[in-house]
């Protein structure tokens, strides 16, 4: 499941999220929650979801930067990076063995921050251009804020793209490598797996490309009018996750 929109808005949970989460420990349902937010470690966004009520382990918080360390880690082992991110980038990457540089990196990789240096981005096109390898943790051009929206990775991504020439690969959702990769981790199989997500450009088609069912839930930033905008469809739409506490092993009769 996604966590933003779906456990949690901000700093507040998601009415009824914890008795879900409940369910499914009561049923021994394992469960992932996904982020393709990069800014954070699995330690970081446990403390955060216990703030709001929600008592979810490290090891079954996967995010875009955990993602992108393990793509990495099978692309290029040991190899090295020039990283416009936040510790929970930094920190997949040193686990590793990844050393950070910006002398001739193989790579420059883009995550998400809340202060994005032009000096740094700079950097970052001048590496690009000079043959480093363009990676983004995820696409979103946008994300939320108390104040109102934010440019996220995708967007300065894009900034990046325009000068160089050059697309980065995303790795975060809806890339299915995300998904596959979280799925190997939980040791789970796509046909008895579901997506649970509140965005039908990333929750919804990185489940259906992955080969999940998935349900749309309409307490983050979709409505009931959004699925119909899209030329793929969830296997069902509901309210918000609540709905699903009494139906954990049949969410489709929820």
């Amino acid at each position: 499941m996604d966590m933003d929109g779906v456990l949690v808005h901000e700093e507040h949970m998601v009415p009824g999220a914890d008795a879900f989460v409940a369910a499914l420990r009561e049923n021994g349902i394992p469960f992932m929650v996904f982020t393709n937010n990069s800014i954070y470690t699995p330690r970081d966004l446990r403390a955060r979801l216990a703030r709001t009520g929600l008592d979810v382990p490290e090891g079954a918080i996967w995010t875009s930067a955990l993602a992108t360390a393990q793509f990495l880690e099978k692309q290029r082992p040991g190899g090295t990076a020039y990283v416009v991110g936040e510790s929970g980038l930094t920190t997949a990457l040193h686990n590793i063995g990844y050393v950070l540089t910006d002398r001739d990196p193989d790579y420059v990789i883009l995550g998400e921050t809340r202060t994005y240096s032009f000096e740094a981005i700079t950097k970052a096109i001048r590496l690009v251009e000079g043959g480093a390898r363009f990676i983004a943790t995820n696409p979103d051009e946008k994300g939320p804020s108390r104040e109102g929206t934010l440019p996220a990775t995708g967007a300065v991504a894009a900034l990046i793209e325009r000068v160089t020439g050059r697309a980065p690969y995303y790795v975060g959702k809806p890339n299915p490598l995300m998904m596959r990769s979280a799925l190997r981790h939980l040791g789970a199989h796509s046909e008895n797996t579901l997506m649970i997500g509140d965005r039908m450009d990333t929750d919804v088609r990185s489940g259906l490309e992955s080969g999940m069912q998935t349900i749309l839930v309409l307490s983050g930033i979709s409505d009931e009018h959004t699925a119909d905008l899209f030329p793929y469809r969830p296997t069902k739409v509901i309210n918000s996750i609540a709905d699903l506490t009494g139906h954990v092993l049949d969410p489709f009769k929820a």
